[in-house]
């Protein structure tokens, strides 16, 4: 009996679980990183020929001077010389661009997050309003350029200058892009007023996901709204807004279709940015060259941009 209980106890045994290929293990990995590949390299593909390759090649071309259509003539960094030292319209138009980045940035950043952060208590209507600030991005830019050409006009009188004599204000009525006190402004507006929409459905999105837990613990702790929101919603978002600031800095410093559009640069220089005096001196100038070491600075001063909004940002985090 004890053998065959033994056999039989030998018969049942399971037997030890077999051991995985080691073939099947490496082919996953490599799976994997060929659909990576598939999925990604046509992008980056695609990215280095629209903007890598220009950037090189705006790069290699400002070293020489070129009309476009006798011989290169090798110069160095002679367009960078010039550029920097001895042309008064460039310092001119930078100023000028650094006066549309500010006004850009407050009607958009601050506009924007005013306004999501008004929507977000707001009960009823909420789709309608998001449709109403989010139409002037898919408007047409000449559209919006023409529409603000007479909101500003004089003759016939523009919806501004109606707007001042119905309130009393009939002397102040003026050509809004005819005069160098306003019209750097005058042209800022319309591209601040274009993407207030956009960035404040970005905002708002990012408002909406913030833990209600955390909100209704602030107001249990006697926290009033402005410091629910600056305490509570703000620091929450700021990745969002670290990438919303980026944007908007960065299309404001690239910002070129509406301000030619409104005044071409004019009257002078008052509203002419460096983007404009770069199409001038590419193609009414011919001269590409120093055109293309106006498109280098143009990338530069973005990168640079870029680099001290994460650096400030991050000082105030740490702090």
């Amino acid at each position: 009996m004890s053998d065959l209980a033994q056999a039989g106890a030998g018969a049942v045994r399971p037997r030890p679980p077999r051991r995985a290929r080691p073939a099947t293990r490496s082919m996953l990995p490599r799976r994997s990183r060929l659909s990576v590949a598939v999925f990604l390299v046509p992008p980056l593909l695609l990215y280095g020929a629209a903007v890598l390759l220009p950037i090189v090649q705006s790069l290699v071309l400002s070293l020489f001077r070129w009309d476009g259509i006798t011989e290169m003539t090798f110069v160095g960094i002679d367009n960078y010389v010039t550029m920097l030292t001895r042309d008064d319209v460039f310092w001119t138009s930078f100023a000028n661009t650094l006066g549309y980045l500010v006004i850009c940035l407050v009607l958009q950043l601050g506009g924007a997050l005013v306004v999501a952060a008004l929507l977000t208590a707001l009960p009823r209507a909420r789709e309608l309003v998001k449709t109403l600030y989010l139409l002037p991005a898919v408007i047409s830019t000449v559209a919006i350029a023409f529409l603000f050409q007479r909101i500003y006009a004089l003759e016939p009188v523009g919806l501004l200058n109606q707007i001042l004599a119905s309130v009393g204000a009939g002397e102040h009525q003026a050509a809004w892009l005819s005069r160098a006190e306003t019209v750097l402004a005058a042209v800022s507006i319309p591209e601040g007023w274009r993407f207030t929409g956009l960035y404040m459905l970005i905002i708002y999105a990012a408002l909406i996901a913030v833990p209600r837990e955390l909100e209704e613990a602030a107001r249990l702790d006697g926290a009033s709204w402005w410091q629910v929101f600056w305490r509570v919603r703000f620091p929450y978002i700021r990745p969002v807004w670290i990438t919303t600031s980026i944007m908007a800095t960065t299309f404001a410093l690239r910002g070129f279709d509406i301000p030619y559009l409104l005044t071409g640069g004019g009257p002078g220089q008052a509203s002419e940015l460096v983007t404009t005096y770069m199409y001038k001196t590419a193609f009414v100038h011919t001269d590409y060259g120093y055109a293309s070491a106006i498109s280098v600075f143009i990338v530069v001063e973005s990168l640079v941009a870029v680099g001290l909004i994460l650096l400030l940002l991050r000082r105030r985090d740490h702090s």
